[in-house]
């Protein structure tokens, strides 16, 4: 009796084990709004009100641990208002000898197109472009990213994209030189010349890099998840393993203080080696400020450091947690730093192996008011029998000095002008001087910056972390 009676046990346990494998909780595939949907351009588009815009997806938008907008997904939409430049930003163009009425176009998206052919409607807040290009990889140029077992099955397609973009993150339009040695070089070329005009058309460049927020959510409906798959969510991710993140809170090293709260959301769902969901998308950080350093002039940059201490699951997906004795946490106590990260301003950054962040300075700076120095002291070369004329002030005195002195000072239009006479272009040439010296010597350094819905990666670490208080007190205590 005993016998049967175990077995009889064991049966009924074997099909409930069974059965509740068999259970697939649905879960909701919903993007809400305010989600950036982060895109290049395609074509080259004029800042025109209603010219049309063709982009594609750079980064795949997920939902729960679900791929819904994939990269390389073909977007459209159109340029729906056009606004003047700041007042400061159109005083340095003028200064620079472009006289044009600069402005900014905003543009927004409607539809999407999936790589398989289906098209969904899309509804974006107007945004304007990003300071950066992004250039679209050769497929000659492709290899295979290694597998990275922290991100899970969909990391390893994930972290091949990551490369290209960081690649082209601080990617900003520079001088000659960067003309020469970075692809596109005709069309390059030819923005180059155009802004050398006192006025000239404006447009949007092909690559240029968008960030376009979701006004309306988008729905993908619902999808079963297997309870097995769920065994280790919301757990302690394991040490070292990278998690792509969107920051909520802006940041500035010139305004941001010490204990300052930080959020930011998980962008992509985080996997354990065994490919089960440790984070998904949506899954909330909590963290703080540690050090905040401004800007000095002679080019010292700014710097800034945060960390994350808690991590908050969705609350529509925190009753999937598999259940366990004892209470149920509400958040869970971790320790994350910054691993990697693209900047929102206009100096390239560098991320340290501690997550502090600083603003690069380029050491080339030194050597520009060089260039300018030359052109000047061409202007008021007086040598009035090598340039075959009787006199320095006369109509045909150092016209080429002059020229490129007035070119170096204030472009083509101080070109035109120096040609009345070589006082003219030494001034423009002295000017050109003074002003180079001033931008890459005696001004303020470059700040770091994040604006809200920057990217960013971070890295869990194996240790406790410090309570909050008593960071900050050996924080200010080693500073004195």
């Amino acid at each position: 009796m005993c016998i049967v009676a175990a077995a009889l046990f064991l049966v009924k346990l074997q099909a409930s084990q069974v059965a509740g494998e068999s259970e697939s909780p649905n879960v909701s595939l919903t993007v809400p709004s305010g989600v950036p949907v982060r895109l290049y351009l395609t074509k080259r588009i004029p800042k025109r009100l209603d010219a049309p815009v063709e982009g594609k997806i750079m980064e795949t938008v997920f939902a729960f641990d679900r791929e819904v907008l994939p990269a390389g997904s073909a977007v459209a939409g159109r340029v729906s208002a056009v606004q003047p430049v700041n007042k400061w930003q159109r005083f340095r163009s003028i200064v620079g000898g472009d006289f044009t009425p600069l402005r900014n176009a905003l543009v927004e998206f409607d539809s999407v197109t999936l790589p398989d052919g289906k098209k969904l409607p899309l509804h974006t807040v107007q945004t304007i472009g990003l300071n950066s290009i992004y250039t679209e990889p050769s497929p000659k140029k492709k290899k295979t990213a290694p597998h990275n077992p922290n991100n899970g099955t969909l990391g390893t397609a994930k972290q091949t994209l990551d490369e290209k973009i960081q690649q082209a993150i601080n990617g900003r339009s520079g001088g000659f030189a960067d003309i020469v040695r970075g692809p596109n070089k005709k069309e390059k070329l030819v923005d180059f010349l155009w802004a050398k005009l006192p006025y000239h058309p404006q447009y949007m460049r092909r690559g240029t890099r968008i960030d376009a927020p979701l006004q309306d959510a988008l729905q993908f409906g619902t999808e079963p998840v297997k309870v097995s798959d769920l065994a280790v969510l919301g757990s302690q991710p394991s040490s070292d393993s990278v998690a792509r993140v969107r920051l909520l809170t802006a940041l500035d090293s010139a305004s941001a203080k010490q204990g300052q709260a930080v959020d930011a959301v998980i962008a992509a769902p985080l996997f354990s080696a065994d490919h089960k969901l440790v984070l998904p998308e949506g899954t909330h950080l909590q963290g703080m400020v540690t050090m905040a350093k401004g800007a000095k002039s002679f080019h010292r940059a700014g710097r800034l450091r945060f960390n994350f201490q808690k991590v908050e699951l969705p609350a529509e997906v925190a009753n999937l947690k598999p259940s366990a004795p004892g209470p149920e946490p509400s958040t869970l106590t971790t320790q994350a730093t910054l691993a990697d990260a693209e900047g929102s301003g206009s100096a390239p950054i560098k991320v340290d192996s501690e997550g502090g962040v600083q603003a690069q300075e380029s050491t080339t700076r030194f050597i520009a008011p060089v260039i300018p120095l030359l052109l000047a002291s061409k202007a008021a070369d007086d040598d009035a029998e090598r340039h075959g004329a009787g006199s320095v002030s006369g109509p045909n005195a150092n016209v080429a000095g002059r020229t490129l002195g007035g070119a170096s000072g204030f472009g083509l239009v101080g070109m035109a002008l120096s040609q009345s006479s070589s006082y003219v272009g030494m001034a423009f040439g002295y000017y050109g001087v003074a002003w180079s010296v001033y931008s890459n010597v005696i001004a303020k350094g470059g700040e770091v910056q994040f604006n809200k819905n920057a990217m960013m990666d971070i890295r869990f670490g194996g240790r406790t972390p410090v309570p909050a208080n008593k960071f900050l007190g050996v924080v200010a205590a080693s500073r004195r």
